[in-house]
């Protein structure tokens, strides 16, 4: 571990030196000054008095608390009577001995009395406009239980809100609440961003509750207006995800359908993206999402089944249920959708479609001719055989469904692929779930807005609008956003742009404080990982899926000595800036179905960058693999080459002793080690210095000859001492390798 000096830690904790050390001191270490060291012990004992002061702090809290809770339960409604001063008690007397005084006292009381009334009036009135949390707290159990999350003072935050954010929040002062942060040991300025800990420590001081923001500006959606939708809802078509395991037929199948030839545009037979295709049938229109079935994509599959509202669970019928498929009933359980499955391949000869079924009903998906409740559907994506009868299928689930949805309003949905064209720069595949998509719409998705500049459907041919559960490709996007980010219509790019600033601001933010900002509890942990030897890599691809995928699958290709790390991967051409970063971080680039331009090329050629050029994700992995395993240290095993036996030992001049030796196997070689074994107890191990026959010098000596052996640093020979002649062969080791043996050194 790279050691710290005090100021930089006590950066870390937001305190002043002086208090560290002090602390330090307090602890027992000899700290001079604010340029002291802090060593490894010295940071876990620090991060455990930090860690007790915080626990010791939410422990008082939760005692104010429930003092609070007991002393607000204690409290009996008193209804106070109206006091009247002594004057007017002896005028009262005095009044009262004549009617008329007693008249002129009945009407001064009621104008007192209609005083108070207008006085309390005016309070209760003043209480409502500004309410005080323990009576609302009070009213709500008793009349408004299902207002109870507004009344108990709660602020819904994002992670890493300045100081100044969270005070506006709370509707307090922010020298206040610096101020109490200060008392609370946590030095912060204005300006400063805190984390969630942080935030509900401080919010918790001033009786506020904490709600984690899960998206950025939730505040556009307008509740009323989606409730005014439910009632103009219209069926709409439905989202169909064909799942299944790679070369089972699913694009084949999705072909016949559309009558195209998908197949052929993909690399290597297989496919490397999500298409969303929309087809027309006589009964109305479906929605077929195309996901990859290789173990690459598993994230891509997932993505799939979150935005889907019927899985079809392409299985042929010539093979087996594959783990892949097991993967893919897992996501779709997940995403809580139903799922029809398509036995596929039932033409071929080998063909066992009763075989599918029983091991599917052995993973929980029963045939509804056998009694369960899922449709399964014996097809053929090459005849043609079936594939109506599963249209019928999908259709008729979808009634059962009543999939609904709302045209007349902003449009929402999911962005299904992304990427960068050459030519008309970023584009992204929008699949719409409610409103409907108009070209020249502004939108947000992820951390970039636009306006609806084109839309196309799959076919590339031009469209002016999309409706509920129809997928388009569209242009006007200011970057290329991330597959699965959500996608919604505003009501102006003045808007739009303001809510893509706020969230590229809290997005390097974030992105800051997991870089720059390590925890010391984590010191031990980076101490164990910079052990490991890493291969860094920049990754470019055509298309955002593509470019997840491949780097979850490299990921995975870790182990615990060698690892590989994604310095930073995007979408588009292989460019200046990032040979550049390969060149400072002695970093390999892999462009996966894009090339650099011609300036990137002349930097990689100056500063010696290697760009490595894939189409098909198999190579990549198979390349990376092979990377990693030269980076393994090599494993070392011991080859044993000849056994000798002493029968007899010389002294020679200006030698030492010589051992008069018999190969009794193998050979014995000069300068090989040797193993002295006496009484097959190991005496000494070195290597052989000498060695020769009669009066000659000699290389090695073979079984059944007799040697003279002279070992370096040893002389102590006796007869019967038996030499074990060996040398050390390394053999190099693949990464797959290195994983199963540290399992089974977990084992």
């Amino acid at each position: 571990m790279a050691k710290k000096r005090v100021y930089q830690v006590a950066r870390e904790y937001h305190i002043s030196s002086d208090a560290l050390v002090s602390m330090l001191r307090e602890m027992g270490f000899q700290v001079k000054g604010h340029m002291s060291t802090v060593g490894e012990e010295m940071a876990k004992l620090v991060a455990k008095r930090f860690e007790e002061q915080k626990e010791s702090f939410r422990q008082e809290i939760k005692r104010k608390q429930k003092a609070a809770e007991l002393r607000g339960s204690e409290k009996k409604k008193v209804v106070k009577p109206i006091r009247v001063g002594k004057k007017k008690k002896r005028w009262k007397e005095t009044a009262l001995k004549s009617r008329k005084s007693k008249e002129r006292f009945r009407r001064q009381r009621e104008a007192v009395d209609q005083k108070v009334v207008a006085e309390n009036i005016r309070k209760t009135l003043a209480r409502i406009e500004t309410p005080s949390p323990k009576l609302k707290r009070r009213k709500l159990k008793a009349h408004r239980p299902g207002e109870e999350e507004e009344e108990r003072k709660v602020i819904r935050v994002s992670e890493f809100i300045s100081v100044a954010e969270l005070a506006q929040q709370m509707d307090v002062n922010t020298s206040t609440l610096i101020a109490k942060c200060l008392e609370m040991g946590l030095v912060v300025s204005i300006n400063q961003r805190l984390d969630m800990d942080t935030i509900t420590m401080v919010a918790d001081e001033f009786g506020f509750e904490v709600e984690p923001l899960a998206e950025y500006a939730e505040d556009i959606l307008d509740e009323e207006e989606e409730e005014e939708d439910r009632s103009l809802s219209v069926p709409r078509p439905p989202v169909v995800t064909v799942m299944g395991h790679v070369d089972h037929g699913k694009t084949s199948l999705l072909d016949y359908i559309r009558n195209s030839n998908i197949i052929a545009g993909e690399k290597g037979g297989i496919t490397q993206h999500i298409g969303a295709y929309e087809v027309q049938l006589e009964e109305g229109k479906i929605t077929f999402l195309d996901t990859p079935g290789h173990e690459a994509f598993t994230a891509m599959r997932a993505r799939g089944a979150q935005v889907t509202d019927i899985v079809v669970l392409v299985v042929a019928a010539d093979a087996h249920v594959m783990p892949q498929t097991v993967e893919a009933i897992d996501h779709a359980r997940a995403a809580g959708v139903p799922i029809i499955v398509a036995i596929n391949k039932v033409d071929l000869p080998t063909a066992n479609p009763d075989r599918i079924r029983q091991e599917l009903a052995d993973r929980g998906l029963l045939a509804e001719e056998w009694g369960g409740k899922t449709m399964m559907v014996e097809v053929s994506a090459k005849t043609g055989q079936g594939v109506d009868k599963l249209l019928e299928t999908i259709l008729l689930q979808a009634e059962i469904l009543e999939l609904e949805a709302n045209p007349d309003k902003k449009a929402k949905g999911t962005i299904i692929e992304a990427k960068l064209d050459k030519g008309r720069g970023p584009m992204a595949t929008v699949l719409v779930k409610e409103g409907t998509l108009r070209v020249g719409d502004p939108f947000v998705t992820g951390v970039y807005s636009g306006r609806v500049r084109g839309m196309f459907d799959e076919r590339g041919s031009s469209v002016d609008e999309a409706g509920p559960a129809v997928p388009v490709q569209i242009l006007g996007l200011d970057g290329v956003p991330q597959a699965g980010d959500s996608f919604f219509v505003v009501a102006s790019e003045q808007q739009a742009r303001s809510i893509s600033q706020k969230r590229q601001l809290l997005n390097r933010e974030q992105e800051y404080r997991k870089v720059k900002r390590p925890a010391l509890t984590d010191l031990a942990q980076q101490i164990r990982e910079g052990e490991v030897k890493q291969l860094p890599l920049i990754i470019k691809g055509d298309v955002d899926g593509s470019v997840e995928a491949l780097s979850d699958s490299l990921m995975q290709l870790s182990s615990e000595e060698v690892g590989v790390n994604i310095i930073h991967r995007g979408v588009g051409a292989v460019s200046e800036s990032d040979v550049l970063l390969a060149a400072a971080s002695n970093a390999i680039i892999i462009g996966f179905n894009v090339r650099p331009d011609v300036r990137a090329r002349e930097v990689a050629a100056q500063e010696q960058v290697s760009i490595r050029f894939y189409q098909i994700i198999y190579d990549v992995v198979k390349d990376v693999k092979a990377l990693l395993s030269g980076l393994l240290a090599p494993q070392l095993e011991e080859k044993t080459l000849g056994i000798a036996s002493v029968r007899q030992v010389f002294r020679v001049p200006k030698l030492g002793a010589i051992g008069g030796c018999f190969v009794q196997s193998g050979v014995v070689r000069r300068g090989a080690a040797v193993r002295v074994l006496r009484d097959n107890v190991t005496v000494y191990e070195g290597s052989i210095s000498s060695l020769r026959r009669f009066k000659e010098d000699v290389k090695e000596v073979p079984a059944g000859y007799e040697c003279g052996v002279g070992i370096q640093g040893f002389s102590d020979f006796k007869v019967n001492d038996i030499f074990e002649v060996f040398e050390i062969v390394e053999t190099p080791r693949q990464i797959d390798q290195a994983k199963s043996d540290h399992r089974n050194l977990q084992d």
